[in-house]
């Protein structure tokens, strides 16, 4: 049983690192004004910005013209995946 609750555990660290990267992809790219009707921006545009605008509505993230949203998302992905972790080595 401890395999299986291990290995379920790892999948999501292992999703929640991919999402990590998209969501600092995403954050790159807006700072070249990327052509919005191309697949791969609004792919990001699509998976990035419903979790942005849920932190934004609790949280004011801009600051100098400067948007802290992805950083917020990628500190709190950062504390779940330490969370994932050490619950993995209690195991």
């Amino acid at each position: 049983m401890n395999a299986i609750l291990i290995s379920i555990l790892q999948f999501i660290n292992l999703i929640i690192s991919i999402y990590i990267w998209v969501v600092i992809i995403a954050a790159l790219i807006t700072w070249v004004q990327p052509n919005p009707y191309n697949p791969i921006v609004q792919f990001l545009w699509n998976v990035t910005e419903p979790v942005y605008r849920w932190i934004r509505r609790y949280i004011p993230t801009r600051f100098g013209g400067f948007d802290i949203a992805p950083i917020i998302l990628i500190l709190a992905l950062e504390f779940l995946q330490i969370l994932i972790n050490n619950i993995i080595i209690s195991l």
